[in-house]
């Protein structure tokens, strides 16, 4: 029976470990939970999304972004092009003074193309990236593999 509790607790631990949000701090900008779904076998792209949170009182633009584990990581964006969904590479994500910009699935992300993994990306794992912004410079965020998106907070809570 103890073995029993012990294992609750620890799934009850595990889980809400990550029911809070990851903070990374560059300048005035957080990077708030960088993630990236689960793939299936013989995927060679991936996306990362997160949110970008501008506490300064000048703009910021993310200019690029690179990781160790694929050929090329591009910005992109999905946008809605005749009642078609489009995604495009984009040169920059401007995050505004006192705002922000999200990542997430069907909006911006970051596509990581020709994934140099020998084998996919699996829940509890993570990766690094470099987030390159014009003003507050390189930083480098840990991306954590999830098998479903994060749970997201109330629209009211982030209001702007």
């Amino acid at each position: 029976m103890k073995r029993f509790w012990t294992a609750c607790l620890l799934v009850l631990l595990a889980t809400t470990a990550h029911a809070e949000p990851r903070e990374y701090r560059a300048g005035e900008l957080l990077i708030v939970d960088p993630w990236a779904r689960q793939l299936p076998e013989n995927s060679q792209t991936s996306s990362v999304y997160f949110e970008l949170r501008n506490r300064g009182l000048k703009d910021d633009t993310l200019t690029g972004v690179d990781t160790p584990i694929a050929g090329t990581a591009q910005l992109h964006q999905h946008l809605d092009h005749d009642g078609m969904m489009k995604m495009q590479q984009v040169q920059g994500v401007t995050i505004p003074a006192g705002g922000h910009a999200t990542f997430a699935p069907m909006a911006f992300h970051v596509m990581l193309l020709d994934l140099k993994l020998s084998s996919p990306l699996q829940a509890g794992q993570h990766f690094p990236i470099t987030l390159h912004f014009k003003d507050a410079g390189d930083f480098v965020v840990e991306v954590q593999v999830l098998s479903e998106p994060p749970a997201q907070p109330d629209a009211d809570e982030h209001a702007h």
